[in-house]
């Protein structure tokens, strides 16, 4: 079993799994799993929100769960469905059995053979290994209708279902929930939470990142990385590159068997670190040299 006894602790057990995190962050995991309270995490796209809830299952050998939010998502959606189809089977042959008007028949309809568990619902659910990870990824995304029934479901870690009742969790699930912050979430929500911002790792965390998730990068052609991707999130970009792009640009350079940084590898390779096209056109020409320069400019002698 993971020893998550002290901050130092849970740390370890995330570097065990590639999560290279700071203090900070670990003391607010650390709370979260001592005092069972969900944890809210918000930050840019790209910077290891989504995948501290995967590190966090692999090192405690939990579930995960994963809801991942979207436009238009309701409560229902999100906790549970019926499995129609085989729910008509059903009546059919119930019918040619002559059995349709079985007291029996609306029973087994609506029973936990014809239910299809959603994320919320599967987290209520016990299991062998302990309380899951249910990961609320994205919740930015939704909507106040849903946020407000989210509220009610983290207060009360059960929820209702018409033909059912109510089943609530018999261990409350570990819950982490994510925002690119595209929008504000409620404060209602956020109280419910332990909250930390999830900012771009400073230019050795994002070393000790780079280090652990790809192994095979050599220092130098890490440093110029890092370099490099941090002197561009200084630029005007409409979406900055995350830790995640960091990541991706490093195995496409190792797949091509790059040494070192050229503003042409540059330019070849500008899709694995910026997805919008009117970023990649501005580090056409000359621009990528530029940056390239002064991101060399500051690095020390390794």
């Amino acid at each position: 079993m993971a020893d998550i006894s002290s901050i130092d602790a849970v740390q370890e057990m995330l570097g065990a799994q590639g999560y290279v995190c700071g203090r900070a962050l670990g003391t607010v995991v650390y709370l979260a799993l001592t005092l069972g309270r969900p944890l809210f995490l918000e930050g840019e796209a790209g910077v290891g929100k989504t995948e501290i809830a995967k590190a966090l299952a692999a090192g405690l050998n939990r579930k995960l769960i994963r809801l991942q939010c979207y436009e238009g998502l309701d409560a229902a959606s999100a906790v549970y469905e019926w499995n129609f189809p085989a729910q008509m089977v059903a009546i059919r042959t119930a019918e040619a059995a002559g059995e349709a008007k079985s007291e029996d028949l609306n029973t087994q309809l609506f029973s936990d053979e014809f239910l299809i568990e959603r994320p919320l619902l599967e987290a209520m659910r016990p299991d062998e290994r302990g309380a899951p990870i249910l990961l609320i990824d994205e919740l930015d995304r939704t909507d106040a209708p849903f946020e407000a029934f989210l509220l009610e479901a983290l207060s009360d870690f059960q929820v209702t279902i018409p033909e059912l009742g109510t089943i609530k969790a018999p261990e409350p699930p570990i819950v982490i929930l994510t925002s690119n912050r595209t929008r504000e979430v409620h404060d209602a929500l956020k109280r419910r939470c332990l909250y930390h911002w999830v900012d771009y790792p400073d230019f050795e965390r994002e070393m000790e990142i780079l280090a652990a998730r790809a192994p095979e990068a050599s220092e130098s052609l890490s440093r110029e990385v890092v370099a490099f991707v941090q002197r561009l999130r200084t630029e005007d970009l409409f979406k900055k590159p995350g830790v995640a792009e960091t990541i991706d640009w490093a195995k496409c350079l190792l797949a091509l068997d790059v040494i070192n940084l050229s503003p042409e590898v540059i330019a070849d390779t500008l899709g694995a670190i910026l997805k919008y096209q009117d970023d990649i056109a501005k580090l056409q020409g000359s621009e990528a040299k530029r940056i390239l320069d002064e991101a060399r400019a500051t690095l020390a002698p390794a």
